[in-house]
């Protein structure tokens, strides 16, 4: 395996995990409604687990509400439990035809259980780019060991490898940035 090789994976990798994390990021509550929230909310409907978006619709009438729609009216009930089992500090509402999710401005205290939630997901995603650039460092000094390398280009692979983790670390810091001033913004 070439060196390009190995670098092109780790960085599709760290791009990877970029997304996760932004994902991730995304199902953090901040003191607005958004339907992203409701992302990994999964119904316990018609004998199987579904995700809601698959059984209601979503809409964000102001920033302090969400509705949910469902599609069957019967599901109303399975939608409102997994909306609490998800443990959104949400409590939803509703009228026999739609699901109201009232957002109340979240404490200053919350938001500080948040913003240390969000520099935890951070730290998470720091060690696995920090675990791809171990493994590619290892496939390069093994070439070198098994002479596929010279030690001068295993060392200009290793500092590719570095540039590149450092770029990916860096994103994913400015998306914890990001992240924090939404969640602390009153």
């Amino acid at each position: 395996m070439l060196t390009k090789d190995i670098i092109s994976k780790a960085e599709g990798k760290m791009k990877k995990t970029v997304e996760a994390t932004k994902h991730e990021f995304s199902a953090v509550r901040t003191g607005r409604a958004s339907a992203s929230l409701l992302e990994r909310v999964q119904v316990e409907c018609y004998g199987t687990t579904t995700p809601i978006r698959q059984v209601a619709s979503i809409s964000v009438p102001d920033p302090q509400l969400l509705i949910i729609q469902p599609w069957d009216k019967s599901i109303i009930p399975q939608i409102e439990k997994a909306i609490m089992q998800a443990n959104l500090g949400i409590s939803p509402s509703n009228d026999g035809k739609v699901i109201r999710l009232p957002f109340p401005p979240l404490s200053e205290e919350r938001r500080k259980e948040l913003v240390k939630l969000v520099r935890q997901m951070t730290e998470e995603s720091r060690v696995a780019i920090r675990n791809i650039r171990r493994d590619a460092n290892e496939h390069i000094k093994a070439m070198e060991k098994n002479e596929h390398l010279s030690e001068d280009d295993s060392k200009r692979a290793q500092d590719e490898v570095q540039k590149i983790t450092d770029k990916y670390i860096k994103q994913i810091d400015q998306l914890s940035e990001l992240k924090e001033k939404e969640v602390m913004e009153v």
